[in-house]
C-alpha cells in the first residue's frame, strides 16, 4: 500500500521538528487521549485529517498547508524554504520568480 502524499509529508515535517506524534497532536489541539493514535493513522494514510487540522499541524510544524498536498518533491522543498522567509523576503522572492519567468519565456 502506497502512503499518501499528505501522510509522507506530515511524517517528514514531524521528524524534521523532532517531536513525537503525541506531542505534535497535543500542540495542534487534538484531544490528548486520542492524540498519538490519530497522528499514527494520519501518518500511515489510514485516515486523512480535515483541512482545519491540517492548517493547525502546518502552523505547529512551521510549514504551509499546501506543503502537505504537493506531489512534486522539488515544489514541496521550495514551499518549506519559502515558509521560513520573512514577509519582505517572500515579496522579493516572488518578484524574482516573476522576472525569471518573464525573461525566460520566448
Amino acid at each position: 500500500m502506497k502512503t499518501s502524499i499528505l501522510a509522507r509529508h506530515l511524517k517528514e515535517a514531524r521528524l524534521r521538528l523532532d517531536v513525537t506524534q503525541e506531542k505534535l497532536s497535543v500542540l495542534a489541539g487534538i484531544d490528548e487521549f486520542s492524540a498519538s493514535a490519530r497522528m499514527n493513522q494520519y501518518e500511515k494514510g489510514k485516515h486523512s485529517p480535515h483541512y482545519q487540522i491540517v492548517t493547525k499541524l502546518a502552523s505547529v510544524l512551521n510549514v504551509t498547508a499546501t506543503y502537505f498536498y504537493s506531489d512534486d518533491d522539488l515544489e514541496a522543498e521550495m514551499l518549506l524554504e519559502f515558509a521560513r522567509l520573512k514577509p519582505q523576503q517572500k515579496t522579493e522572492t516572488l518578484e524574482f520568480i516573476r522576472q525569471f519567468v518573464k525573461n525566460g519565456v520566448d
